[in-house]
């Protein structure tokens, strides 16, 4: 009996049909992305002082600019030893004294004009920011003491990603990848229109923790739906170009964001559109596959013919009697155990496990960096988006020519030394840090896919779901600790970030040489094979890429 990549050789692997569907998938990726990184502009930190009661009056009466009143009542830096004291402390004094000069009205508070002896304050009377518009940091006071609230709003969402990703798996597995889709689009839509209503931040770090749940699942599905009813020779294609769209949707993202700088109505212009996903409940067909597997055959049939027809091509009667995929036989179960039982698959899981880690961080990290790194936030933005097209092509190019290894090292360094760079350079130079921030930016991309590929073929058939989703785990704890690092780490020096990004990078680089190359190799059924890939010289027969199969895809 045929299988149903034999039917789809027959009525299109990727034809009219499949490119539609491929088409508003793709626009359920470009929508994930305020949601992965929409941090950068929810969360904007505008520059910000204390509010000084008396300072206002003062202001007025003595005609000072704001500039000048900054510079005559905020404490500064040089004076107290605290570069940070000028946003989180104020001086502790009655600006509402008659006779303060308007020339140095501190004087009145000093002995022999030492500033340094002027006692200082929290800021009891709240913030003043610098930015005309609006961010969850100005609107709940996400600043000095309350600082970390902003990072465990972006590490809820990975939490939210750990454990939605295995679930939703799950769910997609047991129920069908179309209903689950479904639900979580609607999920993620009411929790997005009810974070913009937040009345607190309690409840807006519930909601986005919500959307967190639901939201990598589902982009996770919407990648397993497309491939599953495309041709084998599509997939990886199919695959990289879905991630393209990722990227397509962080340009839109800082257009959006630029022209809505109110956080509360950036939220809604870029969670609304999800509903309109809901008539994907007529646009697209649950997986034939999924179906096959569930022996539900006469469903699968219709949407064969349903394929068939939107192609303008004929199902051959000799193939209307469908085979499920999987392999008679006897199955070895899965152990985790077998991740770390034998050398080599030890070597490996734990290798692998750091590069997930390592990609999260410096790709998540590196953005959050630039949404402090005082530039033109929506440009810098912009333009580091546009080193992922490259990156994708450049992968493309390379990974059946040269192989996996030295890309995948060469794009570890370059982002590890991009980040040095970018660290040591002086702000002057401005246009040589936004370029190796840019180097940096594309050198991860890379490993991202990269780490995608490689990591389901050096793990055996029956083994091969349980390693890819016990690693990649690591990519949402790097998610969960990288707010953390940016935002604590640059309290203490600025470009103290890129360094620890460096560092990981530059590990990861030497790490991945000691992989095996997978490149015109066998992919390993049993652990034995696994531990001699480093031997192994066959070429390849099949090809298998992170999420394409239903039967190794469960996160």
């Amino acid at each position: 009996m045929p299988t149903l990549d034999d039917i789809l050789e027959h009525i299109g692997e990727f034809d009219l049909y499949q490119k539609r569907a491929f088409f508003v998938l793709c626009l359920l990726s470009a929508a994930f992305t305020p949601i992965y990184v929409g941090i950068v502009f929810l969360g904007l930190i505008p520059e910000h002082h204390c509010r000084s009661p008396g300072v206002a009056k003062l202001s007025s009466r003595c005609g000072w600019s704001l500039e000048e009143e900054w510079n005559y009542t905020l404490p500064k830096g040089d004076i107290h030893g605290d570069s940070f004291v000028r946003q989180c402390k104020r001086y502790d004094v009655d600006w509402n004294i008659t006779d303060l000069n308007c020339t140095n009205p501190l004087d009145a508070f000093t002995i022999y004009k030492n500033k340094s002896d002027i006692p200082l304050t929290t800021c009891q009377d709240g913030w003043f920011y610098d930015f005309s518009g609006s961010s969850i940091v100005s609107e709940f006071n996400l600043v000095c003491e309350d600082a970390w609230k902003l990072d465990l709003f972006q590490s809820c969402v990975n939490v939210g990603f750990f454990i939605g990703s295995i679930s939703i798996g799950y769910l997609a597995d047991r129920f069908g990848r179309k209903l689950c889709l479904l639900i979580t689009i609607l999920v993620n839509s009411v929790s997005g229109v009810l974070m913009a209503l937040a009345p607190n931040y309690t409840w807006m770090v519930i909601f986005r923790l919500v959307q967190g749940l639901v939201s990598k699942g589902g982009w996770l599905t919407g990648y397993i739906l497309i491939t599953e009813f495309v041709g084998l020779s599509y997939r990886r294609t199919v695959g990289i170009v879905y991630q393209v769209a990722f990227t397509v949707g962080l340009l839109v993202l800082a257009a959006i964001a630029y022209a809505v700088p109110h956080w509360r109505w950036l939220q809604l212009a870029v969670t609304l559109p999800n509903f309109f996903f809901l008539l994907y409940y007529w646009c697209l067909p649950e997986s034939p596959r999924w179906l096959i597997a569930q022996k539900e055959s006469d469903k699968a049939l219709k949407i064969i013919r349903r394929i068939a027809k939107g192609n303008k091509k004929k199902l051959p009667p000799s193939m209307e009697n469908l085979q499920p995929e999987e392999e008679v036989g006897e199955k070895v179960g899965p152990s985790f155990l077998d991740l770390v039982r034998t050398p080599q698959m030890r070597k490996h899981t734990l290798i692998l496990m750091y590069t997930w880690f390592t990609s999260s961080v410096l790709y998540q990290g590196l953005i959050m960096h630039m949404g402090i790194a005082g530039g033109n936030i929506y440009l810098d933005f912009f333009y580091s988006a546009l080193v992922e097209f490259p990156a994708a092509l450049i992968l493309i190019l390379t990974i059946e020519r040269i192989g996996r290894r030295y890309p995948w090292a060469v794009a570890n360094l370059t982002a590890g030394t991009a980040c040095l760079v970018t660290a040591l350079v002086p702000q002057d130079l401005y246009w040589l840090k936004i370029t190796a921030a840019c180097l940096g930016r594309m050198g991860i991309t890379m490993c991202y896919e990269m780490v995608c590929l490689v990591n389901a073929e050096l793990y055996p058939t029956f083994l091969r779901n349980l390693g890819v989703l016990v690693c990649s785990s690591m990519c949402d704890i790097g998610g969960i600790i990288t707010p953390f690092l940016v935002y604590r780490l640059a309290d203490i020096w600025h470009e103290l970030p890129l360094v620890v990004f460096a560092v990981v990078g530059l590990i990861d680089g030497g790490l991945v040489l000691l992989l095996p190359e997978t490149k015109g190799k066998t992919l390993p059924e049993t652990i034995e094979e696994a531990e001699n890939m480093h031997r192994q010289g066959k070429h390849k027969e099949k090809m298998i890429y992170l999420h394409v199969q239903s039967s190794d895809m469960k996160n």
